[in-house]
């Protein structure tokens, strides 16, 4: 399935506050041993994080950032698309988020909010903190949200976007609104976060829980025992529960949001538009979100946009299917 919109205009305008990197250390499994071809993790920092990352391809290469969902790992997502692009001569840049893995907040007494203006913010941020002044995002769930924010508030930082799910900047007015039941009832750990039961349960079943999620959101994937070790490491970082919990509290108008962000939030309450050439994706196996034609959204893209439902894909589109991933990539390059 395939649409296409015509140009638009330029988007909002917005500014992102970091300072330049860093330093590196190995990026190891459990037992010590590299596992994987992204090459050692490296930090940077902004006005609020100290960001994990790695980087592949060369140096002077297009730059694409691949942002990652929950809970799901950048390794993992990303383990074969960033190779394929790097051999094409694009320089990717794999960030944790804010929450995950090796990335820390700065400040003890720092909001641990994980709402999508913090999550576009940190994306700006880390540009700013590498000096890439301009990249392709790709991404999906609460990284593809990111790179939605991003793109819609600062498009003049985006060249390109790859947006599983299609428009993800959540309608924070009508949040209390129902969706279809057969549609929330995928959404079940949402409003399981909203209770004490499930933060307590998220604190202490971690790994159950996400295993929960993977099995639930994907499934027709097959992963590996191995694969889900590697993520597991991401989710004993010490924000990890504030970050999440206060994520989907949230979204559903049931946590107040950083003051920080406050600006930008009445900004994507507006719905803001999408500019620059983007691709977006949906998969058919998607066990938490049914794929589509892209209608429902397409008022959102004004932009050159295109779509396509993936076979066999499904939340972790990027990791299922890596050929699909790679190659929107290269289409929304083209877009542009």
């Amino acid at each position: 399935m395939t649409a296409t919109a015509t140009a638009g205009a330029s988007g909002l305008l917005g500014t992102g506050t970091a300072s330049a990197r860093t330093g590196t250390s190995p990026a190891q499994a459990a037992d010590g041993r590299t596992t994987h071809g992204l090459g050692p993790m490296h930090r940077t920092r902004t006005d609020v994080l100290d960001i994990a990352y790695h980087d592949i391809g060369p140096a002077h290469g297009k730059p694409v950032i691949l942002l990652h969902g929950w809970p799901f790992s950048p390794v993992g997502s990303y383990a074969e698309v960033a190779p394929a692009l790097a051999r094409r001569g694009y320089r990717c840049y794999i960030p944790y988020l804010r929450g995950h893995g090796e990335t820390r907040f700065l400040r003890a007494d720092t909001f641990r909010s994980g709402e999508q203006a913090a999550l576009g913010a940190d994306l700006v941020a880390f540009m700013d903190a590498l000096r890439v002044p301009r990249a392709l995002f790709a991404g999906y769930d609460w990284g593809g949200r990111a790179g939605d924010v991003a793109a819609a508030l600062w498009p003049q930082r985006c060249t390109g976007l790859v947006s599983v799910n299609g428009y993800l900047i959540q309608n924070l007015a009508v949040a209390q609104e129902p969706l279809a039941p057969s549609i929330e009832s995928g959404y079940w750990y949402f409003f399981y976060f909203l209770t004490e039961r499930g933060r307590k349960g998220l604190q202490r079943n971690r790994e159950d829980l996400a295993r929960v999620v993977w099995h639930r959101n994907s499934p027709q994937w097959q992963f590996t025992e191995a694969e889900f070790a590697q993520a597991a490491q991401l989710w004993t970082n010490p924000d990890y529960v504030d970050v999440v919990i206060h994520s989907y509290r949230h979204r559903l108008a049931d946590a107040p949001g950083d003051p920080r962000y406050a600006e930008l939030e009445r900004r994507l309450l507006d719905q803001p538009k999408i500019t620059v050439p983007t691709v977006t994706l949906d998969g058919q196996a998607d066990g938490v979100i049914p794929p589509t034609d892209g209608s429902g959204y397409a008022a959102h893209f004004t932009g050159p946009w295109k779509h396509h439902v993936v076979p066999g894909a499904g939340h972790n589109l990027p990791q299922e299917r890596p050929d699909a991933f790679t190659a929107a990539i290269l289409e929304v390059d083209a877009l542009g």
